[in-house]
């Protein structure tokens, strides 16, 4: 496993290849549920949005190429919820079993920690075995299953739902 990447915040220049690694990922799989890869227009406003809010949003990379991606979301918009991330990585098909996961990761985990989320989840399309491990690796337990939930390439997609607590997760009150 090769791990010589650089991980640091997502620049504005960088975007031209979080586009083309997020639309190889839309094509090719179920590694994204959308159907159609977002343009570089859409995709900054998408990183400008997330940024805007404070969210974490990281690259890898190799010299000077992007190599990987991440970010959190929120997972849903009701304030009760404000708590609890979900995050999102993807890997360049080159770079795949490179270990550009495994340094994104922890590096969202902490990041959030600091921000003082509390819980954090992964919904994983497919059952994607490279991304289970990923988040096993990291202290994520799978938590459910939505069976059929998604439709693309002619067929159901099911996606495994992983979470894992920051912090202190619910042990204590976040307030």
């Amino acid at each position: 496993m090769q791990v010589d990447v650089l991980v640091r915040q997502t620049a504005e220049a960088d975007l031209p290849a979080i586009t083309a690694i997020y639309g190889q990922a839309v094509s090719a799989g179920a590694g994204s549920l959308e159907l159609v890869a977002p343009d570089v227009t859409e995709m900054t406003r998408r990183w400008r949005k997330r940024v805007g809010k404070g969210l974490p949003h990281l690259v890898a990379a190799r010299g000077d190429a992007v190599v990987g991606y991440a970010y959190i979301s929120r997972h849903r918009t009701s304030e009760a919820y404000r708590f609890l991330v979900e995050d999102s990585i993807f890997v360049a098909p080159d770079a795949q079993g490179t270990g550009v996961g495994r340094a994104l990761l922890p590096a969202l985990i902490q990041l959030c920690e600091g921000l003082a989320y509390r819980q954090m989840i992964a919904m994983i399309a497919d059952a994607n075995a490279a991304s289970v491990r990923l988040h096993e690796h990291f202290g994520f337990r799978q938590v459910g299953l939505l069976q059929g939930s998604a439709f693309k390439h002619g067929q159901w997609i099911d996606t495994l739902l992983m979470q894992r607590a920051l912090g202190e997760g619910d042990a204590s009150s976040p307030l």
